[in-house]
């Protein structure tokens, strides 16, 4: 004990008595105990094109100081209260070699109590570094976000990866002309290419199964310019989304549903893919939102499996947006538990561009929200062909992930994770597929009856 202690504990001897000598020793063990080493839960790093986040979960809120150096790059860390220990050694061996912003990461006991983390960097990054609070099955994080200073733009890597599809088709069209539709109804040939009889006769309905391979080559869709359809895998990175019996995470089923109906939009003469997350990290919502409007995308497509209370619950649904109320308790139950993405996937409030967040409040508009529901009620038919429905309804609730004014947006459950049998159909490489098919179906029917409209400018 230091000699101040000792003289407030004999001041306490003289003027309170023992009771006084015995809070004065409580207090003593209360702030030993206060300022003893926090217990490091474990860490994460997430590395993506957008930003690299690294995380440190912890039981207990970490202070922390930071500085930028150059020449060359890194990121200096340090981090008080905390020992160095084998969890937080594990931190370095697990940057990977594509990580596009961290080469490597060094620690060290820079104090007593102080953890020096070094972040040697690939290039110039804006750090985001900040705390939040215990959610979910997490307790505290310590968020380390490290952006570029120049950021990629993704609708020139769009156009990038395009180009050459534009190419191809631009001269097969001058080779072909004839038969080709007009430039004022560039996706006409949609109609004759998949509109056919269904079993019951029914005209116009969408075949189950998409054309082959070798039938979509033969039968060139000539276009005015490709339709962009923007693709978005729910979760991600820190927010596993919903979590089934069996242990499936809801962000990796999703992400490969998302990348094989990429797939499919490819082989496509007249769309475009985008995919608002091409791996495992976390995109907050207003992001989502942002990135499908910066590539210019003429719709929006969120992927989900979600889990509902009662485990029974079964069957795909298909969601658009509502501006008076949610169309059942189950949708507003639904959208809550999506709209809660932002707080465990772990968002910076403090950065959090208001403009945008203003974008995600109230600025939907009716004709956005009419043509999700036509193409909402396209892709739910034609996912009712083979799998069975939740409801025979496009629903509507409050997403804020719909939120784009200009683009028309649905958000599709795929399954229920929460069912045994369905989550073990969302784990089945067929099942991944047919619901890619039905859902590039429902697309087709859709932008067959209502052509995009021209870009401004």
């Amino acid at each position: 004990m230091n000699p101040k202690r000792r003289q407030m504990i004999s001041q306490g001897l003289q003027s309170m008595g023992s009771l006084g000598v015995l809070y004065l020793l409580l207090t003593e063990s209360e702030l030993v105990q206060a300022n003893s080493g926090a217990k490091l839960l474990g860490v994460r790093i997430w590395p993506s094109e957008d930003y690299t986040r690294i995380t440190l979960e912890s039981d207990k809120a970490l202070p922390i100081s930071h500085q930028l150096l150059t020449g060359p790059d890194r990121l200096v860390v340090d981090i008080d209260g905390l020992e160095l220990n084998p969890t937080l050694k594990d931190l370095v061996a697990k940057v990977k070699p594509n990580d596009p912003y961290v080469a490597q990461i060094r620690v060290g006991q820079f104090q007593p109590t102080v953890v020096r983390l070094v972040f040697d960097l690939k290039e110039a990054v804006k750090p985001q570094l900040f705390t939040l609070e215990p959610i979910a099955e997490y307790q505290y994080r310590l968020i380390f976000d490290l952006y570029p200073t120049n950021p990629p733009d993704p609708l020139m890597q769009l156009v990038k990866e395009s180009a050459r599809k534009e190419k191809l088709l631009s001269e097969e069209q001058a080779k072909n002309p004839k038969g080709m539709a007009t430039e004022e109804d560039p996706i006409a040939a949609f109609a004759k290419k998949d509109a056919a009889p269904s079993k019951k006769g029914g005209p116009g309905t969408t075949q189950q199964s998409p054309p082959s391979a070798t039938t979509a080559n033969t039968q060139r869709i000539p276009f005015k310019r490709l339709i962009t359809v923007a693709l978005d895998p729910g979760h991600g990175g820190e927010d596993p989304g919903a979590i089934g019996a069996r242990g499936s995470h809801e962000k990796n089923i999703v992400l490969s549903i998302a990348k094989r109906l990429k797939n499919k939009i490819d082989q496509e003469d007249s769309m475009r893919p985008f995919l608002t997350r091409d791996g495992d990290y976390f995109v907050p919502l207003h992001r989502r939102v942002f990135k499908a409007r910066q590539v210019e995308a003429d719709l929006f497509i969120s992927i989900h499996a979600d889990a509902f209370i009662q485990p029974h619950a079964k069957g795909a649904s298909v969601f658009a947006l509502s501006q008076q109320g949610a169309t059942s308790s189950a949708a507003r139950w639904m959208a809550n538990k999506e709209n809660a993405s932002d707080l465990i996937g772990g968002i910076n409030i403090k950065t959090k561009d208001k403009q945008v967040a203003h974008l995600l409040l109230d600025m939907s508009t009716t004709a956005q929200i009419n043509d999700s529901l036509r193409v909402g009620n396209s892709v739910l038919r034609n996912i009712g062909h083979f799998a069975p429905l939740h409801k025979n309804r496009v629903e509507q609730a409050g997403f804020a992930v719909l939120k784009a004014p200009d683009i028309p947006s649905i958000l599709i459950e795929t399954a229920f994770i929460s069912n045994p049998q369905e989550e073990k159909k969302l784990n089945d490489e067929n099942y991944q597929e047919r619901i890619a098919e039905a859902i590039l179906a429902g697309i087709k029917d859709y932008f067959a009856k209502n052509p995009p409209m021209a870009r401004r400018g």
